[in-house]
């Protein structure tokens, strides 16, 4: 059974699941196109952090950043043993919650152009493409979508 949960993401298997993340978008794109948070600043008072776990194993991660006008996806990552389960679409599915909780019209997100597993997993929730958003920069190898809710 896949259990999410708001979680520490210093915790050191979250942790060594966002290095894992931030690793595969240094080598996936170049420096100036990576939005993804510090560890750090992911335990800001304006975000929820989710892991989601099988038993012990915490397998994937995700974040839901909370502005005045949207929410936004952050941090969403499966560790690749454990990618196909369900992890992903448990996150999004509280991340989803969490937005509606909190009153906000739509959810956001940028993802990499070529982050094709994620494209899908947005759309099977409902996420349609748009352009950019805050303070994005409309770069080649980025993807925005949105989910109104």
């Amino acid at each position: 059974m896949i259990i999410v949960e708001r979680s520490d993401p210093h915790h050191p298997q979250a942790k060594a699941l966002l290095k894992q993340s931030h690793a595969l978008m240094q080598a996936l794109f170049p420096p100036e196109d990576n939005f993804y948070l510090e560890i750090d600043d992911l335990v800001a008072p304006d975000i929820h952090f989710y892991t989601g776990r099988i038993g012990d194993d915490i397998l994937g991660t995700g974040a839901l950043r909370i502005t005045p006008h949207y929410g936004e996806v952050k941090s969403m990552f499966v560790s690749e043993a454990a990618r196909g389960k369900g992890i992903a679409d448990a996150i999004l599915r509280q991340i989803i919650d969490q937005a509606r909780a909190e009153g906000l019209p739509v959810v956001k997100l940028e993802t990499g152009d070529v982050l094709h597993a994620a494209h899908r997993l947005y759309a099977r929730h409902g996420f349609v493409e748009c352009g950019t958003f805050g303070q994005y920069l409309d770069v080649k190898s980025s993807l925005f979508m949105e989910l109104k809710l």
